[in-house]
């Protein structure tokens, strides 16, 4: 499927152009925290049982696994 094409993504392209850098920038972040809190819903449903502290550094030790490291 070619990605350019759909409607929602003309859509998607249009509103962002329409943003100041600042806004763009701020969606970023906003984008970036909302991935992380899924990540961790998802890392506390597949591991319900471990405390706080276990859970904090399996969450730490895979979120460290998805940066680029390229930067």
């Amino acid at each position: 499927m070619d990605l350019k094409n759909r409607q929602d993504h003309r859509e998607y392209i249009r509103i962002l152009r329409q943003m100041s850098p600042e806004q763009r920038l701020m969606k970023a972040f906003e984008l970036s925290d909302f991935t992380k809190q899924l990540f961790e819903q998802g890392l506390r449903k597949r591991f319900p049982d471990l405390d706080e502290k276990e859970f904090r550094k399996l969450f730490l030790e895979r979120l460290s696994k998805c940066h680029n490291r390229n930067y």
